[in-house]
């Protein structure tokens, strides 16, 4: 397939207009060709709008080469501004793309998964339900860091694990913006591959956290589900981002419209 995608500016973040069948296509081509490493972000508002107001972040997210639409706002922005042919039935759910990934690519010995993130018994039971929904699941491997701040030398032995595994295809769930942060900062140095940043899929799939009923999600209202669920933890990111969101998006529309472009995503070759 062709490695250039239409992409729009959402408030100032480069989203990709692709469905699950397109960024399953883009991800396996650049699994399979190896090279270096890839980056891959499902993006909602919470990430679209700390990008835009958290210069660090920004800077983070200029290092990713597929940025997808994970919530329906960045949905209905892309649509805005696609023609009609191009508009977008659904978003791009990062849990969903995981398993869209692992389904395409069951079986096939050219691609090998690496599960980063979460603690010990969350992996255990990711693992076991990926190997029961997916028998033929190619588990490379598995690896719970240190939570909090790392000692000297953890990025360089995940490095060698992921290396040593022979993955191309890494899960980074170490939450938003660590998961970011690492991908970008240490892009150059990874093993060949493409790395998620899957943020709450681990806890997901492995059944610790529930996710929010279809309809809530194709409504736009995954945020108020899961703040209801995690109220503590959650309702200062919703309240302060989503509120952002909102703010840059309409200063940006009284700017005036910004055209899509057809490029590659960020550093495709």
């Amino acid at each position: 397939m062709s490695s250039k995608i239409e992409t729009v500016s959402v408030i100032g973040l480069p989203v990709a207009a692709v469905d699950y069948c397109t960024a399953v296509d883009w991800i396996l081509a650049r699994a399979e060709e190896g090279g270096r490493a890839h980056a891959v972000e499902a993006a909602n508002t919470h990430v679209a709008a700390l990008a835009r107001t958290d210069r660090e972040f920004g800077a983070t997210m200029e290092e990713f080469d597929l940025i997808c639409p994970d919530g329906m706002p960045l949905v209905w922005v892309l649509n805005s501004k696609l023609p009609d042919g191009a508009k977008l039935n659904d978003r791009v759910y990062g849990p969903t793309l995981m398993l869209e990934v692992i389904k395409r690519s069951e079986g096939d010995s050219r691609f090998r998964h690496f599960l980063l993130g979460g603690a010990d018994s969350t992996l255990q039971k990711l693992e076991c339900q990926l190997r029961e929904w997916f028998p033929g699941f190619q588990h490379a491997g598995s690896y719970s860091p240190p939570f909090g701040d790392w000692p000297v030398g953890e990025t360089q032995r995940i490095v060698a694990k992921i290396r040593e595994s022979g993955a191309n295809l890494i899960w980074v769930g170490l939450g938003c913006p660590k998961q970011e942060h690492w991908i970008a900062r240490n892009k150059k140095s990874l093993p060949p591959g493409v790395y998620f940043g899957i943020g709450a899929a681990f806890a997901f799939h492995a059944g610790e956290v529930k996710q929010s009923p279809r309809l809530v999600q194709k409504m736009g209202l995954e945020w108020a589900y899961r703040l209801a669920m995690e109220p503590r933890r959650l309702m200062k990111r919703y309240l302060t981002y989503n509120s952002l969101f909102v703010f840059h998006l309409f200063r940006d529309i009284a700017r005036g419209p910004q055209p899509a472009k057809s490029s590659p995503p960020h550093s495709n070759p």
